[in-house]
């Protein structure tokens, strides 16, 4: 299944949230997109709570089911809670690191920075956005890409660094310093409902 490329912002009003983080999509229109939108009264089965929590995770980080699904087959093999160690491999991610030191004002701005081979992790180059950041390796832009309308536009609107990690805002340089908290993690998401809809 390729990954979800249609319009975003319906998505966000469908399932309440900001996907992109921005929060612009449910500024006008708080409610799910429609004809009837403001004034659905649908109620969700058990499966569909669990369902709508597993896709509102996935659109948030935009992962395809197949890489979801091993990432969190992998969670699962991990010691602690299968969960939030699910929520810290997301978390984990190059794309959304690159994304959470504000190099970037969305997710998939970040992506496109990581797939044109604008970052570098530890000094070598890495254009898989997929990569797996470990606590103590540093992400910056290469040189050349320093300069970047978009980076500049993202690190001007940015106001909040997670406290996992570190950045020097005239190097273009961040440090991910140790795994993160559940309590740093998106709140709006039941990681236990993620959980129940594959354990079926």
């Amino acid at each position: 299944m390729a990954r979800y490329t249609g319009p975003t912002w319906k998505k966000s009003r469908r399932y309440g949230i900001s996907l992109s983080g921005t929060g612009k999509e449910l500024e006008k229109r708080p409610y799910a997109p429609g004809q009837h939108g403001p004034n659905q009264r649908k109620k969700l089965s058990e499966f569909g709570l669990q369902l709508q929590e597993k896709q509102k995770l996935r659109f948030m980080y935009g992962l395809t089911e197949r890489q979801f699904r091993r990432l969190f087959e992998e969670a699962g093999n991990m010691k602690g809670i299968h969960g939030e160690n699910f929520m810290i491999l997301l978390e984990s991610r190059l794309d959304n690191l690159v994304y959470r030191l504000g190099l970037a004002r969305t997710r998939n701005q970040a992506r496109q920075l990581v797939t044109h081979g604008h970052v570098t992790v530890d000094g070598g180059r890495v254009d898989i956005p997929s990569y797996r950041v470990a606590p103590g390796q540093v992400i910056s832009l290469r040189e050349k890409s320093q300069k970047l309308n978009v980076v500049e536009e993202a690190i001007e609107v940015n106001n909040f660094v997670p406290e996992y990690l570190t950045f020097d805002e005239d190097k273009r340089e961040g440090t991910y310093t140790r795994f993160p908290e559940r309590s740093e993690l998106p709140s709006e998401i039941n990681e236990a409902l993620i959980v129940e809809f594959y354990s079926r």
